[in-house]
């Protein structure tokens, strides 16, 4: 996939505005200060496609990020730390619960969390709903330039058994500012976007002669 040619689609408010065309969709979820925006530009190569902002909590929209015909990007709003009144981050909470347990092209998660405090309960919680419902999750250990080679190594360790009781889920460490991680996370991406292979029609048995 050229993920260098993805193009704003839309926001959703919830489930009824997503795109109805969609037939594989990858969501990008995270505590609002992990840097789900900063990820997806580096990985588009596009330093303003996903919004930014040093006021965490900005994203209360689900956005979708066209990158072939039926095949979309997804950045989730964050959790967490967003200076917004209860009520509207209850609501925002509650159509990406939503969307999360009813969207049926939703193919793969990738949950980003800060890989100097990994794992904070919400992120948990997102490993655990994936669980539930069988969604691959790939988590990336976000920052990782914040820290040195054999630190971000011992983290990576460090968050790998925290995942004992989660089998199914792969890691990674990234960096948006070097760049690091990104060839791993366009492989991940890869498989999950590629078509399912068609069953192939079994030939008629012919009858035996008598």
């Amino acid at each position: 996939m050229n993920y260098k040619t993805a193009s704003f689609t839309t926001s959703s408010v919830g489930l009824d505005d997503c795109p109805a065309d969609s037939q594989r969709e990858v969501a990008f979820a995270g505590c609002s200060n992990a840097g789900k925006s900063s990820a997806i530009n580096t990985l588009t190569n596009q330093t303003g496609l996903a919004r930014t902002s040093k006021t965490p909590g900005r994203t209360q929209l689900i956005n979708f990020f066209g990158i072939s015909p039926g095949k979309y990007l997804v950045d989730l709003p964050g959790y967490g730390y967003a200076k917004v009144p209860l009520s509207v981050k209850g609501q925002w909470q509650d159509h990406l619960e939503l969307y999360l347990n009813e969207r049926k092209t939703l193919v793969g998660l990738i949950l980003l969390t800060d890989i100097r405090h990994a794992f904070k309960d919400f992120d948990l919680m997102m490993l655990k709903w994936s669980r539930r419902t069988n969604l691959p999750v790939h988590v990336m250990l976000t920052k990782s330039d914040k820290l040195k080679r054999g630190a971000a190594q011992n983290a990576l360790l460090g968050a790998r058994k925290q995942l004992v009781d989660f089998p199914s889920a792969s890691i990674q460490v990234f960096s948006s500012l070097s760049k690091t991680g990104i060839d791993t996370l366009e492989a991940t991406l890869d498989q999950w976007f590629a078509d399912p292979v068609e069953p192939t029609a079994e030939e008629p048995i012919a009858p035996v002669s008598a």
